[in-house]
């Protein structure tokens, strides 16, 4: 299907329009781009909104990326690992809400183990109709296939830049271990997963070049799920300290240019699933989750992490000043859905034409 008929000046964009489309300051044409973001979303995957369920089960983290609140280096982070039970009440939850998913999040935690995941795949598989997605970070290929047979359905790892020396100054490998995200990706893919990566806008060091080609990328990989969000500074990372500087080719981590990324992905990408996420939120305020659907996105993961653990996973800061109660966010939301022409979806929310 032709997802860009009859949308004038409008096409499936290469390197050279998606770099012009990053650079672009014009109100007028900004608005363009929205509309036909928002307009290949309705042909592409349609206006149901798709709700994933987060359970941020771990924020203990082997691994000391240089922007991340829960690096194993922050000696200032309470750690918590939640139960079996825990998770699978979550899961109940989001079930009794009308989601169609469960996320299960963590730092890079090796005390989570295989069988242990496993168990709970198992578990949320018999007793729920949920769809599991997994983002675990970067595991043995011989546990991604042991939790695709248990019953996990996606995969999400996010590869953050494509430019590899700047991946490398922002994820300090383990020792004896090279990061190969692309890699990881593939596997996935052959393995059978709905498999979901993305990136950072504004990290330090990040040039609009770089990130047009990470969204090129996105076509490349032809990713069933697409994750973005600004870099928010935490200052207990070595991120969070440094000057961003003043180079005209940075990338500002700003909803402005989150939106354009949002938009830029769903026209390389029309059937994937795309969330507004709570970073963009968390800088832009609540009504950013919903201009991110009308420009392009199709999913929100409401947070069902219990409360008590909510602040715990601080990835970066000010999350917790943004944690919503379930009722808040269940009439809000859905009322908001309604006054821009979109409704819930129900179901796993499957990628179209894939797994179905």
């Amino acid at each position: 299907m032709n997802y860009f008929s009859g949308i004038e000046n409008f096409e499936k964009p290469g390197f050279d329009g998606v770099l012009s489309w990053l650079l672009e300051t014009d109100e007028k044409k900004l608005e363009a781009l929205w509309s036909a973001a928002n307009l290949v979303r309705q042909r592409a995957v349609g206006d149901e909104v798709h709700l994933r369920g987060l359970a941020e089960a771990s924020n203990f983290c082997s691994r000391n990326c240089a922007y991340c609140g829960i690096r194993a280096a922050n000696k200032s982070v309470q750690r918590y690992r939640m139960t079996e039970e825990e998770i699978l009440f979550c899961a109940k939850t989001a079930v009794n809400l009308g989601y169609g998913t469960l996320v299960m999040q963590t730092g890079e935690d090796p005390g989570l183990t295989c069988d242990f995941i496993s168990h709970v795949i198992r578990r949320v598989k018999s007793e729920t109709p949920l769809a599991v997605t997994l983002s675990l970070g970067e595991r043995d290929e011989n546990e991604l296939k042991e939790w695709k047979a248990a019953g996990a359905d996606r995969y999400l790892l996010r590869f953050e830049t494509s430019d590899r020396a700047l991946f490398e100054k922002i994820h300090p490998p383990l020792p004896g271990k090279i990061s190969d995200r692309l890699s990881i990706l593939n596997k996935l893919k052959r393995i059978g997963f709905e498999t979901g990566s993305g990136v950072m806008i504004g990290i330090p060091g990040q040039s609009y070049s770089s990130l047009a080609n990470d969204i090129v990328l996105f076509k490349e990989l032809d990713l069933d799920m697409i994750g973005v969000g600004p870099f928010v500074r935490h200052p207990a990372t070595p991120l969070g300290a440094a000057k961003t500087g003043s180079s005209e080719n940075q990338v500002p981590a700003t909803p402005l240019m989150t939106y354009k990324v949002l938009a830029l992905a769903r026209l390389v990408c029309p059937q994937a699933n795309i969330p507004s996420t709570t970073a963009l939120a968390t800088l832009g305020g609540k009504n950013a989750r919903m201009l991110g659907l009308e420009r392009g996105a199709n999913v929100v993961m409401p947070n069902l992490t219990p409360a008590r653990y909510r602040a715990m996973y601080e990835i970066y800061p000010d999350k917790a000043s943004f944690i919503e109660t379930r009722e808040g966010f269940e009439s809000d939301f859905r009322n908001t859905l309604e006054s821009i022409g979109r409704k819930a979806g129900k179901g796993p929310g499957n990628r179209r034409n894939k797994f179905t």
